[in-house]
């Protein structure tokens, strides 16, 4: 009977261990400019790098958000292999400027998220127009639009329950009934 149980919770595990890849999208691992710097002069250029490979497509997007709203992404996103860059026109105003982004993960699932920095000087440069920044706004948020994970752990929490209970009911030695 322990050998039974110690197989039902191995499988259970291995189960539970195996179900990790499935959730594997890209991740955020480093930034030109880095998140949270400050900065005398904007970037002309600002590129995000990834840990895995960046599904190329139309999905694949990057906005630069100023003060006050303004917009300062100069064109589209150009993806390599696990980086994503955008061209910037020269910054306005000093203050917080968000960059935003959006991509679809090697996994097939979108990913979104921002970065920040500060321009501590303020530049010459005059925002997008409207019509020219009509993009998708970033959300800031890192929702990844996929399906969450407690259903998975649920469902192995109630299979290793009923595994259990079916080895302890197996174990048992009938009564003799002759006593």
């Amino acid at each position: 009977m322990k050998r039974l149980l110690a197989c039902l919770l191995l499988a259970a595990g291995g189960m539970l261990g195996l179900a990790g890849p499935a959730f594997a999208h890209n991740v955020l691992v480093g930034s030109d400019p880095k998140d949270g710097v400050s900065l005398e002069t904007g970037p002309s250029t600002v590129s995000l790098t990834f840990d895995l490979p960046i599904q190329q497509g139309d999905f694949d997007v990057i906005t630069v958000n100023g003060p006050n709203s303004t917009r300062w992404e100069a064109g589209s996103a150009k993806v390599d292999s696990n980086v994503i860059s955008a061209p910037v026109r020269p910054l306005g105003a000093a203050g917080v400027y968000t960059v935003g982004y959006r991509i679809l993960s090697a996994d097939g699932h979108p990913v979104s998220g921002s970065v920040k920095f500060t321009l501590t000087k303020a530049g010459n440069g005059t925002p997008a127009t409207p019509t020219a920044a009509a993009g998708p706004q970033s959300s800031g948020g890192s929702d990844s639009g996929s399906v969450p994970v407690w259903p998975w752990i649920v469902g192995g929490v109630v299979l290793l329950g009923v595994g259990v209970f079916v080895a302890l009911r197996m174990g048992r030695v009938p009564e003799d009934s002759s006593k």
